[in-house]
């Protein structure tokens, strides 16, 4: 596999610089890159260049932006699986994982696409005779969209294209741990579409970047998706200028089984929210509620279920890959060291991998812990990492509060046979989604969003398009 030259994209040319940060394989710690990073003048030429191509963008009917959002979902199409090979290298998702993550991005095009004629304003009446009032929706101008490691072209696009769509220019600033399947997806571009220039920019390099994108005057929104601490301290840089920050943060999903739950079903999806991505997903279902009356049941067959996991080489299309980074993988061995250091009983795994494929790289084991309390941080804070505390409950109630304790509010999980049960429990979590009786996954049309320190975001559905556009009233006096 050629792995794409690293360089930054810049009112339509590819800009090189000195090397920065190295890109390495989180299986086997291989240094694949090194890329550049982009001082401060270079992100305010990138940001001079996409408000540049805006206006003219911005102009265009909205049914001939959507004519540019399907195309790039063709190249997109044609692009999986060399796309995919990039993610597998620098981030490490088994192979149709991957691909997965690049394919589903071009149905969301081709739904995205479809808001070229359907955003709309409104006229509402006037105290005055002969005036109408037509609020009108406009284009933000130009975007900062700062990419998490974890689904780098997933939620680029999930981004780009509703911005697009909307009449915006983007400046994209990937993250640092995976930046090489972006510049993967920004040569496709270059080399098949004729892009406006300025229209959708690359700049490359660390938190420094991310940092001028957001305290810049010539932001006008920021859209990012990673950690809560990260959002905090975007919020806080950009309230200088009063910038918008549209936030998609950290989650601490509660998935709650209750007592007449199908638990085969049951095990299978909570299994799967669990380790998709070794368990680096913000709605990956992380703390266990299990009614009383199946705990022992229940746990018996998920600790089955998860030692049946297979890992591997990403490349060789495992059950599950490495983590991302040394750090990740070290942040998950001290929340399990943890939480038996406080009483909990490793049910299986608990370490890393024994093997030769597991010598070097960032491995570790798919992990089940018992006797787990709410007390612990395990259970409370947010562990990127295939690890799944196991909580007993006496009640589907119990359950709720014990979920809504907690200053996250991202995605819930409910398994029950009951109706009633199914939504009043959907009712009264504090969450911003709700899977019932399914694993993880939310649809384009919907809306994936935050609740308390989980963030302010929300790219997909109609909420997530309009996200990108500012009204302006205009009052019509015809007398």
């Amino acid at each position: 596999m050629e792995l794409p030259k690293p360089e930054h994209y810049i009112d339509g040319e590819w800009r090189a610089g000195p090397d920065a940060v190295d890109v390495l394989n989180p299986a086997t710690e291989e240094t694949l890159a090194s890329i550049p990073s982009a001082d401060d003048a270079l992100v305010e030429e990138a940001l001079a260049a996409a408000a540049a191509a805006q206006a003219e963008w911005g102009a265009r009917p909205g049914v001939e932006r959507a004519e540019v959002v399907r195309d790039i979902g063709e190249v997109v199409a044609d692009s999986v699986d060399a796309i995919g090979d990039v993610i597998v290298a620098e981030q490490g998702k088994p192979k149709s994982t991957a691909d997965g993550e690049v394919s589903a991005t071009v149905t969301l095009a081709d739904y995205a696409a479809g808001w070229g004629r359907r955003i709309e304003g409104d006229i509402v009446p006037s105290d005055n005779r002969d005036e109408e009032i037509h609020l009108q929706r406009h284009p933000v101008g130009v975007v900062a969209a700062i990419i998490p490691w974890n689904y780098p072209v997933g939620v680029l696009l999930r981004k780009v294209l509703p911005a697009l769509v909307a009449g915006n220019a983007v400046v994209v600033k990937p993250s640092s741990t995976t930046p090489l399947s972006a510049v993967s997806l920004f040569r496709a571009l270059d080399a098949e579409l004729d892009l406006p220039d300025g229209l959708l920019n690359l700049v490359l390099g660390d938190g420094d970047v991310g940092n001028a994108l957001v305290t810049s005057r010539r932001t006008d929104m920021v859209t990012m998706t990673g950690s809560t601490r990260v959002g905090k301290h975007i919020m806080e840089a950009a309230a200088a200028n009063l910038t918008p920050v549209s936030l998609e943060l950290g989650g601490k999903a509660p998935a709650i089984v209750a007592a007449d739950a199908d638990l085969d079903a049951a095990v299978e999806d909570v299994l799967t929210a669990r380790i998709t991505n070794a368990g680096q997903v913000c709605t990956c279902a992380e703390r266990v509620y299990v009614h009383e009356d199946v705990a022992e049941a229940f746990a018996e067959k998920y600790v089955a279920a998860t030692e049946s996991i297979e890992l591997g080489a990403p490349e060789t299309d495992p059950d599950m890959g490495p983590q991302v980074s040394e750090g990740e993988l070290e942040w998950t061995r001290r929340a399990v060291e943890s939480a038996v250091e406080d009483g909990a009983t490793v049910l299986t795994g608990g370490a890393r991998p024994d093997g030769g494929t597991f010598e070097r790289g960032f491995w570790y084991a798919p992990t089940v812990l018992g006797d787990a309390d709410p007390s612990m941080d395990v259970v409370a804070e947010e562990v990127f990492g295939p690890v799944t505390p196991l909580v007993t409950v006496s009640s589907v109630e119990e359950a709720v509060e014990l979920a809504n304790d907690s200053r996250y509010g991202l995605s819930s999980y409910v398994f029950t046979d009951d109706y009633g049960t199914a939504m009043k429990t959907a009712r009264d979590l504090d969450y911003g989604e709700t899977y019932i009786n399914r694993t993880l996954g939310e649809a384009w049309q919907g809306h994936h969003i935050g609740w308390n320190e989980s963030g302010m975001g929300g790219d997909d559905g109609k909420y997530g398009v309009l996200k990108y556009t500012q009204i302006k009233s205009v009052y019509h006096d015809y007398s």
